[in-house]
């Protein structure tokens, strides 16, 4: 399987492509790669002439730096992961980071009609400038016809769509389920990092989203809300970061329903140093 490492390589194959009128699907990822992120790739295969995985960690994106360098990096064998997919099919895209960013590592400046403010963009500072930078990088080097997102990072989703709909951008960005373990906790590389007790605690995320989702049909947001936070008071490992239903479309915090309209709720949760994040659509 072929990894690319420059984008100048890369144009030139996606150029040869494009002039066989081949259609090239994009799943941008941050590598250790894992079910969810094949689940993206098989998805974009049966879409798709050819797919690009994109595979970068990000610097501009990580407002914490020891999250930065935590982050799990295992190429070689995210590569042998793509090659039992697909060996022909598949194009790895793994720029160093003066490949992307051109010795200038910053972040531009983006507004995304106030999607960046909700949820996430309250506590990770410039995080939502970092993915925008590099996902707006990434299509302007891959120009791939579709770009693939798990529901996961949902508001991210949001932003994503924001972005092509703002720049004007010719992709189809095409949603994709959340991947859960067996025991429903939301894949991730960052589940790697967890110590046992850690990964053993961790479903109980899910549990709750669940749960809530059943409340949410017969009681408000407010009581749903202070039932999570009182879920997590009491428990042992598990620190809540934040607990939030929103509106589908706008992800502005409600205080209550309205009929015709979609709701989700969102979860942050360390589970020791580790970060997690999941949503639930509610009705």
């Amino acid at each position: 399987m072929k990894v690319y490492t420059e984008k100048q390589e890369i144009i030139v194959a996606i150029d040869a492509f494009k002039e066989k009128n081949q259609t090239l699907g994009l799943v941008p990822t941050m590598g250790a790669l894992h079910k969810g992120h094949l689940a993206l790739v098989k998805k974009a295969l049966k879409n798709n002439d050819k797919v690009v995985v994109s595979i970068f960690v990000n610097p501009t994106q990580f407002d914490n730096k020891e999250d930065l360098v935590k982050y799990p990096r295992t190429l070689e064998r995210d590569v042998e992961l793509l090659s039992s997919i697909n060996k022909d099919a598949i194009l790895v895209y793994a720029p160093s980071v003066d490949d992307i960013y051109e010795g200038n590592t910053v972040s531009e400046t983006f507004e995304f009609d106030g999607l960046e403010f909700e949820m996430e963009g309250k506590f990770r500072t410039g995080h939502f400038d970092g993915v925008g930078t590099i996902i707006k990088r990434l299509f302007s080097i891959i120009n791939p016809d579709n770009a693939y997102f798990g529901e996961k990072d949902f508001q991210q989703l949001a932003i994503i769509k924001k972005l092509v709909e703002k720049h004007h951008i010719p992709v189809t960005i095409v949603p994709c389920p959340i991947s859960r373990e067996a025991s429903g906790l939301a894949m991730s590389s960052r589940n790697t990092r967890l110590k046992p007790a850690y990964k053993e605690a961790a479903p109980f995320i899910y549990k709750t989203l669940t749960t809530a989702k059943a409340h949410f049909g017969t009681k408000s947001a407010n009581k749903v809300s202070q039932w999570v936070e009182k879920q997590f008071e009491s428990h042992n490992l598990l620190k809540l970061e934040y607990f939030i239903i929103a509106d589908a479309s706008t992800l502005k915090t409600i205080n209550r329903k309205t009929k015709n309209k979609k709701y989700r709720a969102f979860i942050a949760v360390y589970a020791d140093d580790v970060r997690l994040i999941d949503n639930i659509a509610l009705n």
